[in-house]
């Protein structure tokens, strides 16, 4: 099986922590400040984000921008496994 991406790795993490609050895609793009539809490129790997956007999201959500790097490649604990 072929590992994901780099881009699928953080949009899945980004999503898992998206889920662990318990915000929609909606609410989560208000709470960074930017357009839902591009949050939800992000989360499916579409896009190249900037270093700033990681900053944005990583404040939003109160997290240290490492913690958005956390967990990939760690049997059992993949970022899908909040799904």
């Amino acid at each position: 099986m072929l590992e994901p991406d780099v881009k699928s790795l953080f949009g899945l993490r980004v999503r898992q922590l998206r889920k662990i609050r318990g915000w929609s895609q909606e609410e989560f793009a208000h709470q960074v400040g930017l357009d839902r539809s591009y949050m939800g490129g992000v989360e499916r790997g579409e896009r190249n984000i900037s270093l700033e956007n990681i900053c944005l999201i990583a404040k939003a959500m109160g997290v240290p921008p490492a913690n958005l790097f956390e967990c990939w490649g760690v049997a059992g604990d993949q970022p899908d496994s909040a799904e």
